[in-house]
């Protein structure tokens, strides 16, 4: 029979490590991107008058896009560092420790392009919607909207749709990276 493991202080401090700091990085920010994407912004959409839901989101979207690019780019390094196959194939994507830098990048890249672009320009056309409404005195989506409404709206409806694929490319990649250390481990 084998004996119970004891801990003590360097057994704990021992548990800080590339390979357990990757883990815990990982699986924060799939647990946000699942999280925020699929759950927070129905809930708070139907909780939250229309004003204030808007509100919520131009507070928490910068955070999460922020994080959604930053911890990536912190697993990216240490995925590198302990493999690298990826520098010396750096342009074979078929080469799997190279695909899965690739998925890291790519969730980065989306989450950076919704940080710095697209989710600014999202809000600044949200915020135009708002003062249009109130010279108007109507809401965006009532009857009879001027010309220039319909223009915001379209405008903010493409922003969003680009949004919203930006961050689901980013989420599918981040779920591809976890079934493939789920089955190989990280290796770092």
């Amino acid at each position: 029979m084998s004996q119970p493991e004891t801990l003590s202080l360097s057994s704990i401090c021992a548990l800080i490590n590339p390979s357990s700091v990757y883990l815990v990085g990982y699986a924060w920010v799939l647990g946000m991107s699942i999280w925020i994407t699929f759950f927070s912004g129905t809930i708070a959409f139907r909780a939250l008058p229309r004003y204030q839901f808007g509100a919520l989101q131009r507070r928490i979207f910068p955070v999460y896009f922020a994080q959604g690019f930053i911890l990536p780019a912190g697993l990216l390094v240490l995925w590198v560092r302990a493999h690298p196959t990826v520098l010396a194939h750096l342009f074979s994507p078929a080469v799997a420790d190279v695909a899965q830098a690739y998925s890291l990048a790519s969730g980065l890249l989306m989450q950076a392009a919704n940080h710095y672009i697209v989710g600014p320009l999202t809000t600044r056309a949200a915020y135009a919607r708002y003062k249009q409404e109130k010279t108007e005195g109507k809401m965006y989506d009532e009857q009879g909207i001027s010309d220039e409404m319909k223009a915001l709206n379209a405008r903010f409806n493409l922003l969003h749709a680009i949004s919203v694929g930006l961050n689901l490319t980013a989420v599918a990649a981040l779920v591809f990276h976890g079934l493939w250390i789920g089955n190989t481990g990280t290796g770092v």
